[in-house]
């Protein structure tokens, strides 16, 4: 079940933007009871996710952009908490805060949301420099991008609301190096095909395993007679 839940899962976000795929593996739990505990239960559990970055996909559009690398587009979650990302596909609210799809406040490298004057024509520069031009008047940066590149001493997880974070939720420190290709979306990384084959797989040794427990009840039965 949670074999299928995971690949079910990971379907649904095929075409999701930025969507890292969830792994799972299995794990050796020990049995508890009396005497010594010399048996295990292998348990199947989410490991984490998928890093490989997914494909790019040219729009030309001015907000959306493609993280490089291992880069991450920080934002604020609904929780208040600073969290990250990998879609990059933003707008400016109406209030003229630079947003997510979602809604979510996009993060400068202070850790504010960054705002731009109503009715500006915004572009993002490669190294995260968000400019806003009004009218003939001259670009005016507003601010630049918080992005950041989790590594093994600085690790991130997925959290419920989809969004990933750290595992204590302090936040990671800004990586001055990363870069973003604007114009493109990354899309899923998701093998399509792969998952699907695993839920075939799935289904096939859940029902090996009800044949077996019909068996082993069948000679149960014959074996009291």
């Amino acid at each position: 079940a949670h074999r299928q839940s995971v690949l079910a899962n990971n379907l649904a976000n095929v075409s999701t933007q930025g969507f890292r795929a969830e792994l799972a593996s299995y794990r050796a739990v020990p049995l508890r009871g009396d005497g010594a505990s010399t048996r295990v239960f292998a348990i199947e559990t989410t490991t984490g996710h998928l890093d490989a970055p997914g494909s790019a996909q040219q729009t030309g559009r001015n907000l959306d952009v493609m993280a490089q690398g291992n880069a991450w587009f920080a934002v604020q979650g609904l929780d208040g908490t600073e969290a990250y990302t990998r879609a990059g596909s933003f707008h400016v609210s109406a209030e003229g805060n630079l947003q997510t799809i979602g809604g979510l406040n996009v993060l400068a490298d202070g850790g504010a949301p960054i705002n731009a004057p109503l009715g500006s024509n915004v572009t993002i520069g490669s190294d995260g420099t968000v400019t806003a031009q009004v009218g003939n008047q001259p670009p005016n940066n507003i601010g630049r991008l918080k992005m950041v590149t989790p590594g093994p001493d600085a690790p991130i997880k997925r959290s419920p609301d989809g969004l990933f974070r750290t595992p204590t939720n302090d936040p990671l420190p800004l990586d001055a190096t990363a870069r973003l290709a604007s114009g493109q979306l990354e899309s899923s990384n998701v093998n399509a095909v792969e998952n699907m084959v695993g839920m075939i797989q799935t289904a096939r040794q859940f029902e090996t395993q009800m044949r077996l427990l019909q068996t082993a009840e069948s000679n149960d039965r014959s074996a009291a007679q």
